[in-house]
């Protein structure tokens, strides 16, 4: 009690001043100094410095970062929370996809702000994803319910980006043999200039105009986009339309409201083949643009070319009903440049919180919020009327279109501003548009007429008016019934709902159980500090197209941000605006694209990928419009400069760029790096340089030390934010002087880009904004001397962990002195011979032990690629090597013929409670070897719910909805 009186007497006059324990750095990484010292004594270095010297290529260290001295996480909060109250909250009908939702403080409190949901990983491993993954199952149902469409997925980046890959899918659908593709004018501006943006490495000629007047039997006509509502706010009923192209065999890709769909006609009624959309106003807050979840669904034949992930519903080897992630095959990692999409990752975890938003309001509450917020949209355009205004659009939803009388339209908009209200206003159309909202209250309405001119406007006067107009003309009204599931009426009440929600927690395994030590990941700690200000109002409450005197508080922050990355990395300028690591690579690849093209060289084109990339990186470089060549790896895993040379040679005239991932995906920093850049530049190329593996640089190197010319940095990784189940990411580009002038910009609100820009990557001007506050604290949480020492500490826990397992399991690739960088591939081929015994069976068996597996089978099939970040203490890294070891002991086992191949504690795993108290237990192990390998798991046990799952089943038996899973259910 003294210590706590007398650190808050001392503290309170002097900002910063702290007990050096208490500094964020000491609680960022693992180890005490004893097990520090422990660990160093184990590698023969003295110290954290020795051991880096070691290993990081002396002719790339980067000279000492510019020092920014590291704040306290109270001192943090209080600079940022200063920052963003330079921000303006004021309402915003400003609409264009981005609307305020009332988030219900249940799903707040229990999915947003709860590390059981935001810490866990993308669910490729099912058995402990299982929350989740049913979770996602609810939000596919529902967007299949609201749109009436066969099949949805699991959730893209933002609705420009899902736009953009509807027009993508029809390129495909038809070959490429296709390639033109006609939008709406009425779209919003972002959804045409993304498409435009996509479209044009792709040879795809995009037509914008009055779809009416479209040519639908164009033979070269692969698809059609329009959208209802509309920009202007118009509801339409497409279904001849669609009809007609289906004659012709074009694509019909229609955006939609899911909102508005609870009461108007759904698009999968009127014919369309793809119906995309943002779910942002399910619960989602506006976060100056995101980070939200676009829907995306299909008709069933368009399912295997389909973007993004599926979640649909197998069996276990119990055949209990189990639920995983389908039809991977059709994805990145494994199909690389003949993937469907870049697309490696999704919302998860937004997508999350509006499945919950449509569980706890089922059919009727999300009727009665639609019904309510027509009626808003009603009041508002008879009072607008009333004082001679005029409405344009006879129908709509939520956003009225307004030809203003006796003022301009920027009038219009100044004076509705003066009452604390934001409205769109454009000046080419002379038109303001108005979009209300679940949280527009009575109040902002009479705002609004107010500034409009209505002198004491009596709202409840003008709400009786208005109740006998028709917004939405009766051919265009909802008839069918959706969401009838039980899920959507089993937990109205919050109590239902709170249980509901942890008991899907409760399934999966997250951060929050253990360490996660997924090579090329980096799931480190996503600090608490951090965290919070995604709850703050100024943070959450702004819209990304408020006038740039109410943002300044973001401005400010990215600003900073900016100047951080661009010292991290060693380049000139930075964009923030890429929303994920792949749309990060595509954008480095459109810079790199237009900068050729600024010089006359377009035609440069062949992108050069060695064979240990990521799947991403061919993905994306198909879509920039590259032509991919592999160049080899050597045995000892570095980049063959033989046959890098060698193409560079046969492709002289033609090379665009080379992409590189440092330190690479074998764990080792490459001693050539220089060479290979010098090399490419010598044959007119630029060197893009993937930062998956950032977090062992930060402090130490950096792309522009060793000649890079961009790269992306995934925030999601190196700086803290959460992975959240799959989502949300930021991938921003850093980039050398001459590349900046073609930074990505935006069609609409602040200019972030150059003054070449090739076009948007993401709907909002800096992407998935909100989350970049988590980076920026973490940053200043740590300082710049923490931010090196984090990489320090990656390279060390790595280390370590490979000197202890080491001698139980090869590890595939070391460099000259035996060192690793931050990660490492522990090699499990020769067991398939010795003992029948694979990758998978370790993965799935460290699940009994309380681990989640780490990366399985890439960059080498039958391996297991192991990072365990600099967040993980001693004790933890020693349990994932006593795992490991005592896992290698069971396979001696099965070598030694104590256990058999085919029926053992491996191939069984992992095991349930369900199986290991199964009346007749058959199996030639005991039942605490199944569940209690370990003494840790005495201490704390982790139960996977299913089984080793069936993926094959649930491939061949296509289930991506929850028609209720209790329908699942095999017989009592």
């Amino acid at each position: 009690m003294l210590r706590r009186f007398a650190l808050r007497v001392a503290v309170a006059p002097v900002v910063g001043a702290r007990f050096a324990h208490d500094d964020f750095v000491n609680r960022h990484m693992g180890h005490n100094e004893s097990e520090l010292s422990a660990m160093l004594q184990v590698l023969g270095v003295s110290t954290v410095d020795d051991l880096t010297t070691k290993i990081v290529p002396q002719n790339i260290v980067r000279p000492p970062m510019k020092p920014f001295a590291a704040l306290s996480e109270k001192d943090s909060l209080a600079h940022l929370r200063t920052l963003m109250g330079k921000n303006k909250t004021m309402k915003s009908l400003i609409g264009h996809g981005y609307y305020e939702p009332i988030l219900p403080p249940v799903i707040q409190r229990n999915v947003l702000e709860n590390p059981n949901w935001y810490t866990p990983y993308t669910p490729y491993q099912a058995e402990i994803s299982q929350g989740r993954l049913e979770s996602l199952l609810n939000y596919q149902t529902m967007i299949t319910e609201i749109t009436k469409m066969d099949i949805s997925n699991a959730s893209l980046l933002d609705q420009a980006t899902a736009a953009s890959e509807a027009m993508y899918l029809a390129f495909q659908a038809h070959k490429h043999k296709r390639n033109k593709f006609f939008v709406s004018d009425k779209c919003f501006p972002s959804v045409i200039a993304m498409v435009q943006t996509r479209a044009a490495p792709l040879g795809v000629d995009v037509v914008v105009g009055d779809v009416y007047a479209a040519d639908l039997t164009d033979p070269k006509l692969c698809g059609v986009m329009v959208q209802t509502p509309d920009v202007t706010g118009a509801i339409h009923d497409f279904t001849d339309l669609f009809s007609k192209a289906k004659q012709s065999g074009v694509i019909s890709a229609v955006g939609g409201d899911l909102l508005a769909m609870c009461i108007t006609k759904p698009v999968g009624e009127m014919g369309a083949d793809v119906a995309f959309g943002s779910a942002q106003r399910f619960g989602i807050p506006l976060g100056y643009g995101g980070p939200h979840a676009a829907f995306f669904a299909v008709r069933d034949e368009h399912k295997r070319i389909m973007p993004g992930r599926l979640i649909g519903v197998s069996k276990d080897a119990s055949g209990q009903i189990a639920i995983r992630m389908a039809l991977q095959t059709r994805e990145q990692h494994i199909k690389r440049d003949k993937a469907t999409s870049n697309i490696c990752t999704a919302q998860a975890l937004l997508a999350n919180m509006s499945a919950f938003y449509g569980v706890y309001h089922g059919q009727e509450g999300l009727k009665e919020i639609a019904t309510a917020v027509n009626q808003k949209a009603k009041t508002l355009a008879f009072g607008l009327e009333s004082c001679g205004h005029r409405i344009l659009n006879t129908s709509f939803f939520d956003t009225i279109s307004v030809q203003p009388a006796g003022m301009s339209v920027q009038d219009f908009q100044s004076r509705c501003q003066s009452k604390g209200v934001n409205v769109f206003a454009d000046p080419l159309s002379h038109s303001v548009s108005i979009a209300v909202d679940e949280a527009t209250s009575e109040s902002h309405l009479t705002s609004v007429l107010e500034a409009a001119g209505l002198q004491q406007p009596v709202l409840k006067n003008l709400q009786g008016l208005a109740e006998g107009r028709v917004a939405i003309p009766v051919e265009c009204q909802r008839v069918s019934a959706f969401m009838q599931q039980s899920v959507f009426k089993n937990y109205r009440s919050e109590h239902e709902l709170m249980r509901y929600i942890q008991r899907l927690a409760r399934k999966d395994y997250g951060l929050t159980h253990g360490a996660i030590p997924l090579g090329s990941c980096t799931m480190k700690l996503n600090p608490a500090a951090t965290m919070l200000p995604l709850s703050w109002p100024e943070v959450n409450g702004i819209h990304p197209l408020v006038p740039e005197d109410q943002s300044r508080g973001y401005s400010a922050m990215c600003l900073d941000l900016e100047q951080k990355l661009k010292e991290v990395t060693g380049f000139a300028a930075v964009s923030l605006q890429p929303n994920s690591g792949a749309q990060g690579e595509y954008a480095g690849l459109r810079v790199i694209n237009a900068y050729h093209s600024s010089k006359g060289d377009g035609h440069r084109r062949v992108c050069l990928i060695p064979q240990s990339a990521h799947g991403t990186n061919p993905a994306s470089a198909v879509l920039a419009g590259m032509t991919v060549v592999v160049v080899k790896c050597l045995a000892d895993g570095r980049i063959d400069l033989v046959d890098l040379e060698a193409n560079c040679k046969k492709y002289a005239k033609e090379l665009s760029a080379v992409m590189v991932t440092y330190p690479s995906t074998y764990g080792l920093f490459d001693t050539e790096i220089a060479k290979i850049t010098e090399m490419i530049h010598s044959f007119g190329g630029q060197v893009y340089i993937d930062g998956a593996n950032f977090n062992a640089m930060v402090g130490l190197t950096g792309p522009g030390f060793f000649g890079g010319d961009v790269c992306h940095i995934n925030l999601h990784k190196t700086f803290g934010i959460p992975h959240g189940g799959g989502g949300p990411g930021m991938g921003p580009i850093a980039v050398r002087e001459h590349l900046a002038p073609f930074l990505p910009n935006s069609s609409i609100g602040p200019k972030v880009g150059g003054s070449q820009s090739f076009g948007q990557v993401s709907q909002a001007p800096y992407g998935s904004a909100s989350i970049l506050t988590i980076s920026y604290m973490l940053m200043l949480m740590l300082g710049s001397q923490g931010l090196t020492k984090a990489s320090q500490y990656a390279i060390l826990n790595a280390n370590y962990l490979k000197r202890r397992l080491e001698e139980h399991y090869p590890v595939l690739y070391k460099s000259a002195a035996g060192y690793v960088a931050h990660e490492f591939i522990i090699d499990l081929r020769g067991f398939k011979k010795t003992a029948n015994i694979e990758a998978e069976d370790v993965a799935k068996r460290l699940m009994d032990y309380g681990f989640h597996a780490p990366t399985l089978a890439f960059p080498v099939p039958g391996t297991l690629m192991i990072e365990p970040t600099e967040s993980e203490s001693k004790y933890e890294l020693d349990r994932l090597a006593d795992a490991l070891i005592s896992i290698r002991k069971e396979i001696a086992q099965i070598e030694n013929g104590e256990q058999p191949k085919d029926n053992n504690v491996l191939k069984n795993s992992p095991h349930t409670a369900r199986v290991v108290t199964e009346t007749n237990w058959t199996r030639p192990y005991s039942r605490q070897a199944a569940a209690y390998p370990s003494a840790h798991t005495f201490i704390e046990k982790y139960w996977p719910t299913v089984s080793r799952i069936d993926g094959v089943y649930g491939d061949r038996n296509l289930m991506c909805s929850c028609a209720g899973l209790d329908s699942y259910l095999p017989p009592q």
